[in-house]
């Protein structure tokens, strides 16, 4: 309840800068902004459409923004390199970036900032946003989530895990397994990344029912996010194994949350990707406008944790694509 507090408590005052602007900067535009958008995630990702429309919904907010949203075909960190670069040539106002791969992508965020292009992170990344010097970072802390994701799943009883990792090479997914793999460590069990590719669900199921096959000891899946989780519910309702391998996820989709309402998985971590994307512009809207900062460089928008007590409440939220 205190995440949900200081998140509220974000949002209020947000919305109070925001109201307290001149009207002019509410409807006669003296200047319009430009603001560059570039992700790791295509907008035709579940997980990542919902970030699109919360940028796409924050924009419309404003007359006096203009947002462009991009990301490479697939988790390429040399393409999107390319995509950050193209971007700050067209000098945009401001510039939005997830940051998986800090190294591949530090060269590219840092010639923005060294431009005069104010940058914000969102999604990935908090963990350089200091040492980047972006103005602020809009996600949550992924090692963090991890550890209580896994502190969770042991208290659940699971003592021999996966964590199944949909896109390798992904510096945030690779701190989630770690934090997960801490926790059941400290809990008294274990652990194992397996590798999948998110775009072949097919492989996913397949890999995923040769793991438990080969291993009967792992009584838990833990995967991070719908791409992953929505293959591994298929594997384990063919082999009859829902309720005897638990299952849990990062962030939210409509077949996530009814898996948990019905019972078939424990929970999900909701990081509020929709916030991510809205916030983001806000906040590089207030900066550009009013020179506005948040009170810290990371404004967290997560971990929460939904259940099957409150899964009903959001199926909702998610098929309208905020959630």
């Amino acid at each position: 309840m205190r995440k949900i507090f200081r998140l509220s408590l974000v949002l209020s005052l947000v919305l109070a800068a925001f109201a307290a602007l001149p009207a002019h900067a509410q409807d006669d535009c003296e200047t319009t902004y430009d603001i560059a958008v570039v992700t790791h995630g295509q907008a035709s990702d579940p997980f990542w459409s919902v970030v699109s429309n919360g940028v796409d919904d924050a924009a419309a907010e404003f007359d006096c923004v203009e947002t462009s949203y991009q990301a490479p075909d697939t988790f390429d960190m040399v393409a999107m390199a390319q995509l950050i670069d193209a971007a700050v040539a067209n000098g945009p106002d401001g510039l939005i970036v997830s940051n998986p791969d800090p190294s591949a992508l530090e060269e590219s965020i840092t010639a923005a900032i060294d431009a005069g292009i104010p940058v914000i992170s969102i999604n990935s990344g908090s963990d350089v946003a200091d040492e980047l010097g972006v103005i602020a970072h809009v996600g949550q802390t992924e090692y963090e989530a991890g550890f209580g994701g896994g502190e969770r799943m042991a208290e659940a009883g699971v003592t021999n895990a996966l964590c199944v990792n949909q896109e390798v090479g992904n510096v945030a997914l690779d701190l989630r397994c770690q934090g997960f793999a801490d926790a059941m460590t400290e809990a008294g069990g274990s652990s194992t990344v397996l590798e999948v590719d998110l775009n072949d669900p097919t492989d996913t199921q397949n890999r995923v029912i040769a793991s438990l096959q080969e291993d009967e000891s792992i009584n838990g899946v833990f995967t991070l996010g719908p791409t992953g989780a929505v293959p591994v519910l298929e594997a384990l309702r063919s082999e009859g194994l829902i309720g005897v391998v638990a299952l849990a996820t990062f962030d939210l989709s409509p077949e996530v949350l009814n898996a948990i309402s019905e019972g078939e998985m424990l929970f999900a971590i909701d990081q509020q990707q929709y916030t991510q994307g809205y916030l983001g512009v806000v906040y590089m809207y207030l900066y550009l406008q009013n020179l506005n900062t948040p009170g810290t460089t990371v404004v967290a928008t997560g971990p929460g944790f939904v259940t099957a007590e409150t899964a009903d409440a959001v199926i909702s939220y998610s098929e309208r694509g905020t959630r």
